[in-house]
């Protein structure tokens, strides 16, 4: 019984100290990043994260202390084989959660959870494309040299307890007990509160609380909370939340689509967008920009080709992203739909059924709609929500030529770009019924109004691009999103060469921010992209402040062609924007929400205040906003 229950209290200590070491090794890798300040951060973190660390050694250690009860039962040797497979798999799973873990963070700033389960699920090469082969086979080589040496150190430890079988009731029932107690480290207490991530929350930075997370446990509990739109996010009754947000939109009720004449921007409410009602649509969604790329907004000498582009046309300088991927960011431009903090509702195909399209919308009015992008359209289930979302014609990787796929995203920027052209100025006829673009001009001959999206991807890790700028080093993020700048202004060149050109209504949005500048440390700051406008259809120029979301783009373009906005409720005309609105952004976990005099960046699962600027608004705001979008979610 004696070694038995050594064992069993050595096997619970051997995985705590397992995480807390993967702690010190994330630490150590992005210390720079994480702001570490010395020896007392260190310890600081391990002290504040300790019980999540124990809670997710109880979980592990529940299958040995059985298969240890088993031993003391019976001689065979199947427990102790059985013990032996469970120490491989569980070294192998926490091998790849703590790799993982450190990798991605260095990318996303946010700790591991379920989404990258969903990127692999839905399209493995696509998933994977964002790192370069040596890159890939290195991450594999340190899960694996990882795992064997979590593995060898159980064996030499621990492992070594051999457990006689007594076959004695009072020792089994005694180690049952023993077994019984790992639910107190498991629920992280004997109280009414249960083990959550807001246990490793003690600083008002939040990169140390994201070093005190366990990932294994943030996984775990992405995943057990990761859809319920119906319940999750209540903090208040249900009209209370709505009347708050209604109160945002500057309107007098729920439901009431007339703005107060107290709330009302400042903007010109006469100001008109458009030269025709119905113009053609162009929408150039461009991978991981962000405005420190643009001169004209303060950043770095890089997207020139924007920045031209813009002086000729409408520059919007104060809009944000909505979330922190594509996955996120499709819905909230094409379907006005804000991020959510946990998974992306791309992953649920139930929802995006249901979800309000702005293609939808411009079909009714008689519009074709068709979609350009380079990559695989399975990843993230984008092609599902394309196809839900009324996109006649989808044009993806596997519509290019095998000698046309030279990035690991699919066919390059140019090359899309070029396919879009044709479309759009009458050398292509659009798709055929496997979605694939024919080359017939003659079929080509409608005077039916189109709206076109291209997704570019080039300006996205690998930065494998067929180009090379003299300013940027080759094979580096600059030199990317400098090609992406150059194949963008090509084909906006091209059009504006084009007898079509004074007919368009041509809109460039990023779908996120990207890579540059490295580490920014706030979240509204990361979530801060440029919104241009512009085509001979475009009654207006200059630079615009309105704050704004990219969950805007709608409203302004159906406001803009005298269409009804109503099916939108997340999406407001940026050139009549209720100054009472704030911009609400989400990454997983945070939400923030930015007005004219502050911000406040808020963890909704540690129920924390992470950061705050300005007049910050009211934690009720937040809150009334996220539940807001969760109960409409709810209804879809």
């Amino acid at each position: 019984m004696k070694k038995a229950a050594i064992r069993l209290i050595l096997t619970f200590i051997f995985f705590t100290a397992v995480c807390v070491l993967a702690k010190v090794a994330f630490m150590a890798v992005h210390w720079t990043l994480l702001g570490i300040d010395g020896v007392g951060d260190m310890c600081a973190v391990i002290g504040h994260g300790l019980s999540m660390d124990m809670s997710v050694a109880g979980y592990l250690t529940a299958i040995p202390a059985l298969l240890i009860i088993a031993m003391l039962c019976t001689d065979r040797q199947w427990p102790r084989l059985a013990m032996r497979v469970y120490m491989a798999v569980a070294a192998v799973l926490l091998s790849m959660i703590f790799i993982l873990d450190t990798v991605l963070y260095g990318y996303w700033g946010s700790k591991l959870d379920t989404t990258p389960i969903f990127y692999f699920t839905s399209s493995p090469a696509a998933a994977m494309a964002s790192a370069a082969w040596w890159e890939s086979a290195l991450l594999f080589a340190a899960v694996a040299l990882v795992a064997i040496a979590i593995y060898l150190l159980y064996t030499v430890t621990t492992g070594r307890i051999a457990v006689p079988a007594t076959r004695r009731s009072r020792d089994i029932a005694l180690l049952a007990i023993f077994t019984a107690l790992l639910f107190i480290p498991i629920r992280g207490s004997v109280t009414v509160s249960t083990m959550n991530p807001s246990r490793a929350y003690f600083s008002q930075r939040r990169s140390l609380n994201h070093a005190a997370l366990n990932p294994a446990f943030n996984l775990l509990y992405s995943a057990t909370h990761s859809n319920g739109y119906g319940r999750r996010y209540r903090f208040m009754p249900s009209e209370d939340a709505a009347a708050l947000f209604a109160e945002m939109k500057g309107l007098s009720a729920p439901g009431d689509t007339a703005a107060t004449d107290s709330k009302q921007s400042h903007k010109d409410i006469r100001k008109t967008l458009l030269r025709t009602d119905r113009p053609e649509i162009v929408l150039v969604i461009l991978e991981s920009f962000s405005s420190y790329l643009m001169p004209s907004l303060g950043g770095d000498s890089v997207a020139v080709g924007l920045d031209s582009i813009a002086r000729n046309g409408l520059l919007f300088s104060n809009i944000y992203a909505s979330g922190n991927r594509t996955d996120r960011a499709l819905p909230a431009i094409l379907s006005a739909i804000p991020s959510q903090p946990g998974e992306s509702v791309l992953k649920y195909p139930e929802k995006i059924e249901h979800l309000p399209s702005l293609a939808a919308t411009l079909a009714r009015e008689g519009y074709e709609s068709a979609y350009f992008y380079g990559g695989d359209a399975n990843f993230t289930n984008m092609q599902a929500y394309l196809m839900n979302m009324g996109f006649g014609h989808t044009v993806s990787d596997r519509d290019f030529a095998i000698s046309e796929k030279a990035s690991k995203w699919g066919a390059p920027d140019h090359l899309v770009f070029a396919r879009a052209a044709d479309y759009l100025l009458g050398t292509d006829s659009g798709a055929n019924n496997n979605g694939a673009v024919t080359s017939d001009p003659a079929a080509h001959t409608t005077a039916q109004p189109r709206f076109t999206v291209i997704q570019t991807s080039s300006s996205h890790e690998p930065f494998d691009v067929p180009y090379h700028n003299a300013r940027f080093e080759a094979g580096t993020p600059l030199n990317a999103f400098a090609y992406t700048d150059s194949c963008t202004t090509a084909f906006v060149n091209t059009l504006c060469r084009s007898d079509r050109w004074d007919n368009m209504l041509v809109v460039l949005v990023p779908d996120h921010y990207g890579c540059w500048p490295k580490n920014l440390p706030d979240m509204p700051a990361r979530y801060r992209i440029p919104l241009i406008m512009t085509g001979g259809a475009i009654a207006l120029s200059g630079i615009d402040s309105t704050l704004g979301s990219q969950t805007d783009i709608t409203a302004t373009i159906l406001s803009a062609m005298k269409l009804p906005a109503d099916e939108f409720p997340f999406s407001a005309d940026l050139l009549n924007r209720p100054a009472s609105l704030p911009v609400y952004m989400a990454a997983p976990g945070d939400v923030s929400i930015v007005t004219p005099d502050g911000s406040l960046t808020w963890n909704c699962d540690a129920d924390a205040i992470e950061a705050g600027t300005g007049t910050a608004p009211s934690i009720s705001t937040v809150r009334a906003y996220l539940q807001s979008l969760f109960e409409y979610l709810s209804t879809l």
